[in-house]
């Protein structure tokens, strides 16, 4: 038996990963800071469409939808900043 067969044969580990003690403190910080961003996010939008109303009764309804555009990427942004990170680690 060659070598390259033994090591097909063995079996590879998959270790699960769990979050050491020290480090639960700075995922309550994470979480929040998740929540503050979501919630900043649905602000952001009920400012934008707000404006999307006064600026369509003057006639300039179309301005706001690049505002509104950058509004919902930095949402996606913050709803997927773990799966972001993870896949670059």
């Amino acid at each position: 038996m060659n070598s390259f067969s033994a090591f097909a044969a063995s079996v590879i580990p998959n270790p699960t990963p769990t979050v050491p003690e020290q480090a639960k403190g700075l995922l309550t910080v994470l979480n929040w800071a998740s929540g503050i961003g979501l919630v900043l996010g649905v602000l952001g939008v009920i400012i934008v469409g707000i404006g999307m109303v006064i600026q369509l009764r003057r006639g300039e309804g179309g301005e706001s939808i690049g505002k509104l555009g950058w509004v919902l990427a930095g949402c996606i942004i913050i709803t997927g900043a773990s799966g972001i990170v993870r896949a670059f680690v």
